[in-house]
């Protein structure tokens, strides 16, 4: 899911890298600077979850205000279900490898609280069962490759290699006025890549936000630059596994976007100001406020 293909690897070895040493980063855009303006947040009482301000689904960003201030009643669907399941398939999955823990798909749905799932295990573990073993071959087939160019490695350093991947990292987001509860769906601490996963979603300019947002809140933490971001698209097509990456380059523009989205949506939330509905028709039908705006 978060390997890099021969061709992934060449736009960053070729592109991205030299583009990120070319133009460099502002000195104030970076995490660990999250004490001066303009990554201090206004407001110190508020901390918003990293997908709030992160978002774009509600046009008005009304979504923010019903969810924080309101604390309306998010009504769940399919779509949301799959995305949650899918996320755990991938963390727990790769997580298990990298520990080399026995833990077959059986045992791992075990552990689901359907009551939690909006969705029937019918409709959604066909489709998590196939992940699982997409994954499973993908990192055996890395294993083998590692450990038949170095032989004489320790089986920590063939992990190491073989899947260098931080998963569901926790990390605190409050300097940067975000939650204190932070994971990162995943970090590859060999390429300093920052990723996140996006279940059944076309791609859309405001997706790089969430991996730019994580990549400051690592900064602020580690004080470790983080120039590289990727949103990686998994899709289900007609039964078959789709997996697409969006690699960039986590540039001034792009953190500066997070910034004034971070600070608008805490505003509003501060201030208790309701942005009003956005119109009807621009309104996603899938949005779990759908029903307290237009219910």
């Amino acid at each position: 899911m978060y390997f890099l293909s021969e061709l992934e690897h060449k736009l960053l070895v070729r592109k991205l890298l030299p583009m990120a040493r070319e133009v460099g980063v502002s000195s104030d855009l970076r995490g660990w600077n999250w004490h001066q303006p303009p990554l201090k947040p206004y407001y110190d009482d508020v901390k918003l979850p990293m997908y709030a301000v992160c978002s774009k689904y509600c046009p008005s960003d009304r979504d923010i205000y019903l969810g924080f201030v309101e604390k309306a009643r998010r009504k769940l669907n399919y779509k949301i279900a799959l995305g949650k399941i899918l996320h755990g398939v991938v963390s727990d999955c790769l997580q298990a490898f990298i520990q080399r823990r026995d833990l077959s798909f059986e045992r791992w749905c075990e552990k689901i609280r359907w009551k939690e799932i909006p969705a029937k295990p019918e409709e959604l573990l066909p489709i998590a069962r196939k992940v699982w073993n997409y994954l499973v071959k993908i990192c055996e087939a890395r294993y083998i490759d590692v450990k038949s160019r170095q032989p004489y490695a320790s089986e920590w350093d063939l992990m190491a290699s073989t899947v260098p991947f931080l998963i569901e990292h926790k990390i605190s987001g409050e300097l940067l006025g975000l939650s204190g509860l932070l994971s990162l769906d995943c970090y590859d601490y060999l390429r300093c890549i920052m990723f996140d996963l996006k279940v059944q979603a076309e791609p859309e300019p405001w997706h790089r936000l969430a991996p730019v947002g994580y990549a400051l809140v690592f900064e602020s933490v580690h004080e470790i630059p983080v120039d590289i971001c990727c949103v990686v698209y998994l899709n289900i097509l007609n039964g078959k596994i789709v997996v697409k990456k969006d690699l960039f380059f986590a540039s001034d523009e792009l953190r500066s976007w997070w910034v004034e989205e971070r600070d608008r949506k805490l505003e509003i939330v501060a201030e208790r100001k309701d942005p009003g509905k956005p119109e009807r028709n621009l309104c996603r039908k899938d949005c779990v406020f759908y029903h307290v705006c237009y219910g």
